[in-house]
């Protein structure tokens, strides 16, 4: 036998049905933060929040393969400051040979000559960073944007002794005409380090620039994501107090209802 529900019955148990649905999708708020947690609360939002966060996911990634190149150019800077150290303890030496005629202080010059220049090519080849060295005409090229199409190629060069154009001491610096040719290589290798390393330091301020860039560009997605689907908690919360005030007083009105339907079967 069906059981018949009087008329304020019926509204007073279909209002309190909405509010626990209402209370249901405000405490999912409340615990996620967010008033879109899937398409069916607002397709819309979701699907462009979801995309300004894969967005900020790929731009992610690239910054750290900036951070990554930074740190490859500054291997390779600091390469660069060592080699023209040892430089110019070379060119002193030369100039020391240059200042002596004893042929004995000149071969024992030349042979520290030699000793840097050996250590110049040890430098070139220790200045790598995760297996790409600069000082060993190596290349990298970082990508800045999600979708791969802007970029910048970086490319290094040979730091060694030989390719800087610095040969052993030739005949123990027997000669004076030995000792300034040594002097003038010595003198073109510091101004081929010098112009490679400002090629390096405009190409470190380009990916610095960038990265800062992107960082903020993440931020701004991410708002935006925050901005499409996170919930105010304090208008959450407010709501939650409203509906289980509503709550209890639609359990009072469907009580008294009852009452009221008790009533008239007394009466019989």
């Amino acid at each position: 036998m069906a059981i018949t529900l009087t008329s304020g019955m019926r509204q007073n148990l279909f209002a309190l049905q909405n509010t626990s649905k209402l209370m249901e999708m405000t405490q999912n708020r409340l615990s996620t933060g967010k008033r879109v947690n899937t398409a069916l609360d607002d397709p819309i939002n979701f699907f462009a929040a979801e995309n300004h966060q894969q967005r900020a996911d790929d731009l992610s990634f690239r910054k750290d393969a900036m951070g990554e190149a930074v740190q490859t150019i500054k291997a390779g800077n600091n390469g660069i400051e060592a080699i023209s150290d040892l430089i110019a303890s070379a060119k002193s030496t030369a100039q020391s040979a240059l200042s002596t005629t004893s042929t004995t202080e000149r071969a024992a010059l030349a042979t520290q000559f030699n000793t840097l220049m050996d250590q110049v090519d040890d430098l070139a080849e220790d200045a790598g960073y995760k297996g790409i060295n600069f000082l060993s005409n190596d290349s990298l090229t970082v990508t800045f944007n999600a979708d791969g199409t802007n970029s910048i190629g970086l490319t290094g060069f040979d730091a060694c002794s030989g390719a800087l154009g610095v040969a052993d001491a030739t005949g123990s610096w027997a000669t004076a005409a030995n000792i300034n040719t040594a002097i003038t290589n010595l003198d073109s290798a510091k101004d081929t380090l010098r112009t490679e390393s400002k090629e390096m330091n405009n190409n470190l301020s380009i990916i610095t620039a960038r990265e800062d860039f992107t960082e903020k560009m993440i931020n701004t997605l991410e708002d935006g994501v925050a901005n499409l689907t996170n919930a105010d908690m304090n208008e959450e919360g407010a709501n939650m107090l409203m509906l289980q005030t509503r709550q209890a007083l639609g359990t009072t009105s469907l009580s008294l209802a009852s009452e009221a339907a008790q009533s008239v079967l007394r009466l019989f």
